[in-house]
């Protein structure tokens, strides 16, 4: 190239630079994407890493895939994954992508099988369980069935919602843009459904998992875990106030939405379901193990 200096035609590509002031700071690796040798680029100048990178956005493309703590069909279930819900990708191997969920940040292993490209979703599912048709007719062959709050990329033909894998009947769905308005009523939704560590609907649910699960649907976003959630969402109420329907009840590793003053719906491992029960009972069953079984008592709004 004429103008071009030996030494700059010799010089290395420019690369990206970070500074990092003063120490590097210790962050919640449940929703800071760092390990020891990668680190989302995100964090650059806030965390120390010896390479960084740059988040590509993925598609679920399973009806419900649990996320994990280590790349190994063995490891904890941390969170679970929902068709239509956006994993983004840090670093991509043969099997398995490490990364953090769209919706909530939540950072751990997918498998790779579980991913495709990139799609702008326009419908969700609302029916506890939604059956995918091979043709726009209830008779046709159910294909799969996807669990509520699973998205997908529609176009509305008569009585169906037309995807590429298949059809939804217009009464297991709608836009993405129609929001619920009442948590406890998709909450109630849930009722039956076992209880799986992890879990967000596919096949099984956690408390956390249901009380994010259910906002959600109502357009409000919150964390995964109930310490994050007991932190996050709405604000304390006084200890005299009475209990009314959607406050949130906060017990040590656990959480619950009240459905009246009285009743208590929640996803728990002592049923091992999704259950109405008085949450007078619940107080009296962690007693034993808790001095103070209510740590907080939330509720959004006025």
């Amino acid at each position: 190239m004429i103008g071009t200096t030996t030494a700059k035609r010799n010089a290395p590509p420019e690369r990206s630079r970070f500074k990092l002031d003063g120490r590097s700071v210790a962050l919640d690796r449940r929703i800071h994407a760092a390990r020891g040798d990668l680190a989302d680029l995100a964090l650059a100048g806030i965390l120390f890493s010896a390479h960084y990178a740059r988040a590509v956005p993925f598609t679920c493309v399973m009806p419900g895939t649990p996320i994990l703590s280590a790349p190994s069909p063995s490891a904890e279930a941390v969170t679970e994954l929902l068709r239509g819900e956006t994993f983004h990708a840090l670093d991509v191997m043969t099997d398995w992508a490490w990364g953090f969920c769209g919706h909530d940040g939540y950072v751990g292993y997918i498998r790779r099988e579980a991913l495709d490209v990139a799609e702008t979703v326009t419908h969700r599912i609302t029916a506890h369980t939604a059956p995918l048709f091979r043709k726009p007719d209830i008779k046709a062959q159910v294909l799969d069935y996807w669990p509520m709050g699973a998205q997908f990329t529609g176009e509305v033909e008569g009585a169906f919602v037309s995807c590429a894998e298949g059809y939804v009947h217009v009464r297991h769905a709608k836009a993405i843009s129609e929001a619920d308005s009442d948590w406890v009523a998709v909450a109630e939704a849930y009722l039956g459904q076992p209880y799986v560590w992890g879990g967000r609907g596919h096949r099984g649910i956690d408390c956390s998992g249901l009380v994010q699960a259910a906002l959600g649907q109502c357009g409000i976003a919150v964390p995964r875990d109930t310490d994050l959630q007991c932190e996050g969402i709405g604000l304390p109420i006084e200890s005299d106030a009475a209990l009314r329907r959607g406050d949130l009840i906060f017990f040590p590793g656990h959480v619950g939405i009240m459905t009246d003053g009285k009743t208590l719906l929640h996803a728990n491992a002592h049923w091992m379901a999704v259950v109405k029960e008085p949450l007078a009972d619940v107080v009296a069953r962690l007693a034993d193990d808790h001095a103070q079984p209510i740590i907080a008592r939330r509720r959004i709004g006025a």
